[in-house]
C-alpha cells in the first residue's frame, strides 16, 4: 500500500545552493563582487601600512578579478558569500577561524572575504588548484574553528538558514575483512575466544580483502579441518563490504534552500541532531551542499594563551601581525624542541627539523609538506636538505624548471609545481594543468601514454627538445605520487609557526594554555608538566585559595587547576572560588556547600596537596576529616551558628586536632597520582633521568615513533597488571606501564617472568627489554627481559663514554671526577671507559688508562649529580 503510494523521483546532477544573506534589492553575483573587492581593497590597504606589499597592486586586482569571472560563471557566487557571512560571524563573537585549510587557500577571493587568511600571490598558491573551468566538481572549502565554540557557529548557520534546511550527514561503516569474520563468527555462535584467534589471522590492514588472505596456505588448512570454519570464510565473503553500522561525519553540515525533508530521508543520531541518511557522495549527486565545519584545538590553545597575557602582563598581542622571520622561533624549530607545536610534536618530525634546520617560512612550508612515507623513502628529504645546506648543487633538466623548483632546491615537492610545470613547457592552461595532475594520480598507463604524448607535441611546438620534454614529463609523473598540496601546507605552517611564536617568547603561558585544554587528559598533562620542568618552568600544586580552574600562571610558574584533581566536578570547582578566600581547613569546611563538595571531593583535595598551604600535613587532614566535618556541617543546621556567632568563632581554636605521622614518600605520591593521575610534587624516575639517560634514549613518549620489530629497552613503572591464559595454555601478563612522559602497554609470556614472578607487581619500577609490536595502530612493548630497576649486571659487554663539556670544568673538577672514578675499582660489575672531551672549536677523545665505570645505580646517579658538565652513554662494542 505505501509502495503505491510513493512516487520518488531523484533529481540527479543538480546543485541546489542555499541562499545568501544580502540587502535587500541587492543580487547575490553583485554583491559578491562588492564584497570581494572591498576585502582586497582593505587587505592592500594594510599591507601599505605595514610596508608589506609583496607586489605590485595590479597582480592582486588581475588575479582577482580572474577568479571572480570563473566563480560568477561556475554559480557559485552565493557559496562563498554563506561561508564569508559565518566565518565574519564567528569573528565578531570572538570564535577563532583558521587561516585556511585545503586548496581554498590558493584563493585570493577567499583571502579578500575573509574566509582565508594567507595571501596566495605571496605564497604561490594556485586559484586552479581549488577551481577551474575545467574542473567539473563544487566548490569545497573546510573552515577550522575553536574546538570548543564550533557548534555556536552551527547553531547561528541554523538561525540563519532555519532549522530544517540544515542537518549533519551520515557514514556508513564497512565489514571489512577482520570485522566481518568476528560479527558472522558471533553469529554462527562460536565464543569471542574462539572467534579471535581465527581474526587475527587475517592481515591488519584496511585494504585487504577476503578472496586474497583465504588463498594463504593456513587458512585453507583451517578450513579442510573445521567445516564450521568454512562455512564462517564462506558466509564472511558475502559479507565483505556491505554496510555495517552508520555514524556521522566528522564535520559536513548540509545547507538547504529548502526544508531537506523534501529532498532526502533524515533520521536523529544519539543527541538528537537531524542527519541526512546519506553518505557524502549521495548528498552530492542529489544536490545537496556541503559546508565543513571543523575543530581544531589549536586555535582553542593560541586563542588562550592570548588571553592569559592580556590578563597576566595586559599584552594585547595580535597573533597576525607577528614576524615570519623570528630568530627566536627559528632556534626553537632548528633544534627540534616542538612538543605541543602544531603539527610539529612526533619525533620524526622533529629528527627532520633538526636535519632540514629551517630558516624561512618557505621551509617550513616543506617541512609538512615532506614529512610524509613517499618524500621520506623516496629520497626527496634527503635531496631536498642536501641542496639547502650546499652539500649538493640543485639540478634542473631545463632553465624554465628553475623559477619553478629554485624555492624548493630544484625538488617537485607540491601537486602545484606539476601544474606549473605544465603551463611553462606545454603551454597549459592551469585548468588543464590540474587535470593532468589529478590524471597523473590514478596511474592509468594508457590514459597516461596519450597524456605524455600531447605534453610534448605541445612542448616540442614551443621549441622545447623532444628528450627534454620526455624527461620532465618522467620527472612530473615520477613526483606526483610524492606531491602535496601547497595551499594546505602553507594555511598549516602558519599555524605552526604561530604556535612555536608563542612556545618560544611565551613558554608559560602557552604550556598553560595547553595543559588547561588537556587537563582531563592525565596522559597528556604528565607529558606536559615533564616538558615545563625540562624548560625550567616551575609547577605550582594545586591550591583551594589561588588555583583557577584549569591551569594558571603565576609569577612565571604554572599552578595547577581544580579541574584536574579527579571527583572535583565543575559545580564543586566554582563553588570553591566562590567562596575564597579560607584562612584554613576548618573555615573552608565551613564555607563550602558540601552537596557540592562532598566529604569524597575533600578527601581528594587532600591527597592532590590543593591545602597543602593551609595544613602541610596531608595525613594529619585525612585522618581528622570526619570528625570535622561533622562539627561544621552539625554547625551549618544550627540556629545559633551563623558567620559572626560565638560556636564559630571558636571552633578554630577548640577543635582537637589528632595528630599523626605524615605519610611516607611513597605514600603520598600514590595518593597523589589515584587524586591527579599524574605524578606532581615528585616522581618516581624523575632523580634517576641523567642514569637512565647513560642506558637508553627511549621513553614511552618517544616510542610512539620507533618502527614495529626494533629492539629496545626502558625503565617504567608497573601500573596495573591482568595475567590470562591464551588458547595454548601459556599464561601471559598485560601491563599497563608508565615513566615521566607518557604511558603504554607490555605484554610478557610466562617464560619471560616464571622466574621474576615477585617483581610483576603494581608500583614496581622494572628494565623492560624488548621490541614493538604494532597492530591496527595498537602498540605493546612484547617484553624478552625484565630486571629490578637496580640491576645494572645484565651490561656485561660494552664500553662507555664520558662526554665532557671541557670550558665548564677546572682543575679541581676534573682531580674531583678522576678521584671518584678512581674509588670505585672494586666493584663487582663495571665497564671500561673512555672519554671525550669538548672544547670550544675542538674534539679530544681518549683512552682512561684501565679505570672502569661501575654499574651501580646508586654510584651514578651520585656522579650524575655531582658533575653536572659530565654525559655519560653507553656504546654497544
Amino acid at each position: 500500500e505505501i509502495l503505491d503510494k510513493v512516487e520518488l523521483k531523484l533529481d540527479l546532477g543538480n546543485p541546489l545552493f542555499p541562499k545568501a544573506k544580502v540587502p535587500p534589492g541587492e543580487k547575490e553575483e553583485t554583491y559578491f563582487i562588492k564584497k570581494a573587492r572591498e576585502g582586497l581593497a582593505k587587505r592592500l590597504a594594510e599591507f601599505k601600512v605595514k610596508g608589506e606589499l609583496f607586489t605590485d597592486e595590479k597582480a592582486y586586482w588581475d588575479r582577482l578579478e580572474m577568479e571572480l569571472e570563473v566563480i560568477i560563471e561556475k554559480g557559485f557566487a552565493g557559496y562563498f558569500l554563506i561561508v564569508a557571512d559565518f566565518c565574519e560571524w564567528a569573528r565578531s563573537q570572538g570564535i577563532p577561524v583558521g587561516p585556511g585549510r585545503g586548496s581554498a587557500a590558493g584563493a585570493l577571493t577567499s583571502y579578500a572575504l575573509g574566509i582565508t587568511n594567507i595571501d596566495p600571490i605571496r605564497y604561490g598558491l594556485l586559484f586552479e588548484r581549488f577551481l577551474n573551468r575545467e574542473r567539473p566538481s563544487l566548490p569545497d572549502i573546510d573552515v577550522d574553528f575553536c574546538m570548543e565554540k564550533r557548534d555556536k557557529v552551527i547553531e547561528y548557520v541554523a538561525k540563519t538558514h532555519g532549522e530544517t534546511n540544515i542537518a549533519k550527514i551520515a557514514t556508513f561503516g564497512q565489514l571489512k575483512a577482520r570485522q566481518v569474520i568476528r560479527d558472522v563468527g558471533r553469529a554462527l555462535g562460536f565464543k569471542p575466544k574462539e572467534i579471535d584467534p581465527i581474526a587475527k589471522l587475517i592481515t591488519p590492514h584496511p585494504d585487504v580483502k577476503l578472496s586474497s588472505e583465504i588463498k594463504r596456505l593456513e587458512i585453507q588448512e583451517l578450513m579442510q579441518r573445521h567445516p564450521k570454519i568454512k562455512e564462517l570464510f564462506e558466509l564472511a565473503l558475502k559479507l565483505e563490504g556491505l554496510p555495517r553500522h552508520s555514524s556521522q561525519h566528522a564535520a559536513g553540515v548540509i545547507i538547504s534552500p529548502v526544508s531537506i525533508d523534501e529532498i532526502a530521508p533524515l533520521m536523529r543520531d544519539d543527541e538528537g541532531e537531524r542527519v541526512v541518511q546519506y553518505d557524502m557522495k549521495a548528498c552530492e549527486s542529489i544536490g545537496l551542499i556541503k559546508f565543513d565545519f571543523l575543530g581544531l584545538k589549536t586555535l582553542t590553545i593560541i586563542e588562550n594563551t592570548l588571553k592569559s597575557l592580556k590578563t597576566y602582563e595586559n599584552l594585547e598581542l595580535d597573533i597576525n601581525a607577528i614576524p615570519l622571520d623570528d630568530p627566536k622561533t627559528y632556534k626553537l624549530l632548528q633544534e627540534g624542541e616542538t612538543e605541543g607545536v602544531f603539527q610539529l610534536e612526533s619525533e620524526g618530525m622533529k629528527d627532520l627539523l633538526r636535519r632540514l634546520k629551517p630558516s624561512t617560512f618557505s621551509d617550513l612550508i616543506a617541512v609538512l609538506a615532506l614529512y610524509r612515507p613517499g618524500p621520506l623513502e623516496g629520497g626527496l628529504v634527503d635531496q631536498y636538505i642536501e641542496t639547502k645546506h650546499g652539500r649538493r648543487k640543485p639540478e634542473y633538466l631545463h632553465p624554465l624548471l628553475e623559477p619553478i623548483l629554485k624555492e624548493t632546491y630544484g625538488v617537485i615537492v607540491y601537486q602545484e609545481q606539476v601544474m606549473e610545470i605544465a603551463r611553462a613547457f606545454a603551454g597549459y592552461t592551469l585548468g588543464e594543468a590540474d587535470l593532468l595532475r589529478r590524471a597523473m594520480g590514478k596511474k592509468d598507463k594508457e590514459l597516461m601514454q596519450q597524456l605524455k604524448e600531447d605534453f610534448v607535441k605541445r612542448s616540442v611546438e614551443r621549441q622545447i627538445p623532444k628528450e627534454v620534454a620526455e624527461r620532465v614529463f618522467d620527472l612530473m609523473e615520477k613526483f606526483s605520487e610524492y606531491g602535496f598540496n601547497k595551499s594546505h601546507s602553507a594555511a598549516y605552517a602558519l599555524l605552526s609557526y604561530q604556535t612555536a611564536y608563542l612556545k618560544a617568547h611565551y613558554p608559560v603561558y602557552f604550556l598553560a594554555s595547553l595543559l588547561t585544554y588537556e587537563i582531563n587528559k592525565s596522559e597528556e598533562v604528565s607529558k606536559y608538566l615533564t616538558l615545563a620542568d625540562k624548560m625550567g618552568i616551575p609547577i605550582l600544586p594545586p591550591d583551594v585559595n589561588l588555583s583557577s580552574a584549569g591551569f594558571s600562571v603565576e609569577k612565571g610558574a604554572i599552578r595547577v587547576g581544580l579541574q584536574a584533581i579527579k571527583n572535583v566536578g565543575e559545580e564543586a570547582v566554582y563553588e570553591i572560588i566562590k567562596k575564597r578566600p579560607y584562612q584554613d581547613v576548618i573555615d573552608f569546611c565551613k564555607k563550602v556547600d558540601t552537596q557540592k563538595v562532598n566529604r569524597k571531593t575533600i578527601e581528594t583535595l587532600i591527597k592532590a596537596g590543593a591545602f597543602d598551604s593551609l595544613e602541610p600535613n596531608r595525613a594529619k587532614l585525612f585522618h581528622n576529616l570526619p570528625t570535622l566535618l561533622s562539627i561544621t556541617q552539625g554547625q551549618k543546621g544550627s540556629t545559633l551558628f551563623g558567620q559572626n556567632s560565638l560556636l564559630s568563632f571558636n571552633l578554630g581554636s577548640s577543635f582537637k586536632w589528632e595528630e599523626v605521622p605524615e605519610w611516607s614518600l611513597e605514600e603520598k605520591l600514590s595518593y597523589e597520582k589515584a587524586a591527579l593521575g599524574f605524578y606532581l610534587s615528585d616522581h618516581p624516575l624523575r632523580k634517576y633521568r641523567t642514569v637512565i639517560e647513560i642506558f637508553t634514549p627511549y621513553n614511552l613518549e618517544n616510542l610512539k615513533d620507533v618502527k614495529a620489530g626494533k629492539k629496545i629497552l626502558l625503565p617504567a613503572i608497573i601500573s596495573e597488571v591482568k595475567s590470562k591464559n591464551t588458547r595454548s595454555g601459556n599464561k601471559i601478563a598485560l601491563l599497563k606501564i608508565e615513566d615521566e612522559f607518557s604511558v603504554g602497554k607490555a605484554l610478557l609470556f610466562l617464560e619471560v617472568y616464571k622466574d621474576r614472578f615477585d617483581l610483576v607487581k603494581e608500583s614496581n619500577i622494572l628494565w623492560f627489554k624488548g621490541e614493538i609490536d604494532e597492530e591496527d595502530e595498537n602498540r605493546t612493548l612484547l617484553v624478552e627481559e625484565i630486571r629490578p630497576f637496580e640491576d645494572l649486571s645484565f651490561y656485561r659487554e660494552g664500553r662507555y663514554i664520558l662526554y665532557i663539556e671541557s670550558e665548564r670544568m677546572s682543575e679541581r673538577d676534573l682531580l674531583n671526577l678522576k678521584e671518584m672514578l678512581g674509588n670505585s675499582q672494586n666493584e663487582a660489575f663495571s665497564l671500561p671507559l673512555q672519554f671525550l672531551l669538548k672544547y670550544p672549536d675542538s674534539l679530544v677523545f681518549f683512552e682512561a688508562n684501565g679505570l672502569r665505570l661501575p654499574l651501580n645505580l646508586s654510584y651514578l646517579e651520585l656522579l650524575t649529580h655531582t658533575f653536572d658538565f659530565v654525559k655519560i652513554r653507553y656504546v654497544d662494542r
